[in-house]
């Protein structure tokens, strides 16, 4: 459903192009943060990054969320190229954070209640690799956090099945095209925002409601 609605989208930008109009998309990608003093850095992949960067960039101590791909091969991927799942990459949200207000375990916790960790390269509407349930560490104690989080929720019977989720080990992130970036604030009146991606920010709010930000308690 994603891809329909951005291969609509695209065909928009090129007939608007083609009338001389000004655009946005493209590959105009973001720039990619330096983490600052004191920050850490989480790297986690389930389904469409638009619900997934608004989720985690409402917890508490989280200072930025950027948008992109990791997990596969190809160097500065574009959204088109992750799309023909010939990248290995998937959509993935990059979080820079305090770890003096939020730890690790609190960010992974709250990662398998953004989306469904049970779903098989996919996400809802949103079917492909492109799409897995992938958490990246970057020590070996964020990787036995990881590994005791599934254990402890497949034990709790949350979800139905068991979680699928890849654990590996982080190696690179590139930043998708800048309209990706805070994509569902941007466009809350899009179909596949209200249809899909809201819902699911509903549900983690109501989850997580502890660990959010005072302005998201409320709504």
């Amino acid at each position: 459903m994603k891809r329909f609605f951005l291969t609509v989208f695209g065909a928009l930008l090129f007939a608007a192009a083609a009338n001389g109009q000004s655009v946005g998309g493209g590959h105009d990608f973001a720039p990619l943060p330096k983490p600052k003093a004191g920050e850490a850095v989480a790297t986690f992949g389930g389904g469409c990054f638009w619900s997934m960067s608004e989720a985690m960039v409402e917890l508490k101590g989280v200072n930025k969320v950027i948008s992109g791909y990791a997990g596969g091969t190809t160097k500065n991927p574009t959204y088109d190229q992750v799309a023909t799942l010939t990248t290995g990459h998937a959509e993935c949200s990059q979080i820079y954070y305090d770890p003096k207000v939020i730890s690790f375990n609190t960010l992974a916790n709250a990662f398998f209640f953004a989306h469904d960790p049970t779903e098989l390269n996919r996400q809802g509407p949103d079917v492909g690799t492109d799409y897995r349930s992938i958490a990246f560490y970057r020590t070996p104690e964020e990787k036995n956090i990881l590994l005791g989080l599934i254990k402890k929720i497949n034990q709790s019977k949350h979800y139905p099945a068991a979680i699928v989720t890849q654990v590996v080990p982080f190696t690179a992130f590139y930043p998708a095209e800048n309209y990706h970036q805070g994509y569902y604030r941007l466009n809350g009146d899009k179909r596949y925002i209200v249809q899909v991606s809201k819902p699911k920010v509903m549900k983690f709010r109501k989850v997580m409601n502890s660990e959010l930000k005072p302005e998201f308690k409320k709504q």
